[in-house]
């Protein structure tokens, strides 16, 4: 498919862009060839404060963006496949509550300590295990509801009542909890591409990348699930083996996400229909890299969206990612209104 090929080496081309971009752009705008000398080494003469900012701030927060973006999308993808809903979301199985309620234990009730026996962690690095523990408990429940209920659309119900049972019990913990602890559950939950460090960018990448991978294996069960669960047996396909699989790729790559940088919205909803509308195929072939692809190009140009104040400050990520992702689901609405 040529128009596939072309996009997906546009939208390549665009996120080369925005990555150098996110390099460049923030606070102290940083020439790129300042840039490309602190990337290679060659560093001579660039002042210390500038090598600090792209290789400890700006370099790791544009490669979460990228692997974030597409984490998200290709999970959106996924479940809009699946559960043939043009509305369904990385969200929708309540993983992303449920690392929200693992943070708001440790942030509003634990005091932003975690301890299992004498072991005790505190800080950024206690709510990153809670988001993780938290969106992986929800994960298994969902997991154990799937080998009970074989109805797909009766399963997308329970995962949203597990949301929304995860999500009082939050709003009960920000009731009886301190201005300042209610304050820093606020601020994890606008998110931010910028929780992962370098240290922690191995294990963020690796997790991710395994989580990509194994979305690309179902590129062919998945063009088989849009022609009907009876074809699809028909050609051989294991719809529960290829469900379960889904929900623990898609549930692995929420929980990784959502644990580093908070609760991202609309790109998991949004960009697989940008996808769909620029390729006009639903052949998974193209549209899974491309979803991906394109994943990675909103989530970055998000990220330079947040930096523009420039001194004034960083706009908070589920502040910009609603601007892009709303309109993009007001038009799929109507659109599916009209047929």
């Amino acid at each position: 498919m040529r128009k596939g090929t072309l996009y997906c080496l546009a939208l390549t081309a665009a996120m080369i862009l925005l990555f150098v971009l996110n390099l460049v752009k923030g606070s102290i705008d940083i020439p790129a060839v300042d840039v490309l000398r602190i990337l290679t080494g060659s560093d001579e003469g660039v002042k210390a404060s500038w090598q600090y900012i792209v290789l400890e701030s700006r370099l790791p927060q544009a490669l979460t963006a990228m692997l974030c973006g597409a984490a998200l999308a290709v999970s959106g993808l996924m479940l809009q496949t699946a559960f043939r809903n043009p509305l369904a979301g990385p969200s929708i199985f309540g993983i992303n509550s449920g690392a929200g309620l693992g943070v708001a234990l440790v942030m509003l009730l634990l005091g932003g300590t975690l301890s299992v026996g004498s072991v005790s962690v505190s800080g950024f690095l206690a709510v990153l295990l809670a988001a993780f523990l938290g969106a992986l408990g929800v994960m298994m429940l969902i997991f154990f509801f799937s080998t009970l209920v074989r109805n797909n659309v009766m399963l997308l119900i329970i995962g949203i009542m597990i949301g929304y049972i995860s999500n009082s019990a939050v709003s009960l913990l920000n009731f009886f909890a301190t201005d300042e602890g209610v304050k820093s559950y606020m601020v994890w939950g606008m998110g931010s591409f910028g929780g992962v460090s370098l240290k922690y960018m191995p294990a963020f990448a690796a997790i991710t990348a395994f989580g990509l991978f194994g979305a690309l294996l179902l590129m062919k069960p998945l063009n088989a699930l849009l022609l009907g669960d009876r074809y699809a047996e028909n050609l051989g396909v294991n719809i529960h083996r290829v469900r379960n699989w889904l929900i623990f790729i898609t549930g692995v790559l929420t929980a990784i996400t959502t644990a580093f940088c908070g609760p991202v919205a609309f790109i998991g909803l949004a960009v697989p229909h940008i996808a769909r509308l620029l390729l006009t195929t639903d052949n998974h072939r193209w549209l899974l890299p491309a979803t991906m692809l394109c994943g990675a190009v909103v989530a970055l140009l998000c990220n330079v969206i947040c930096v523009l104040p420039g001194e004034s400050g960083v706009i908070p990520l589920n502040a910009v990612t609603p601007i892009i992702g709303a309109p993009v689901i007001i038009y799929v609405i109507v659109k599916e209104r009209r047929k």
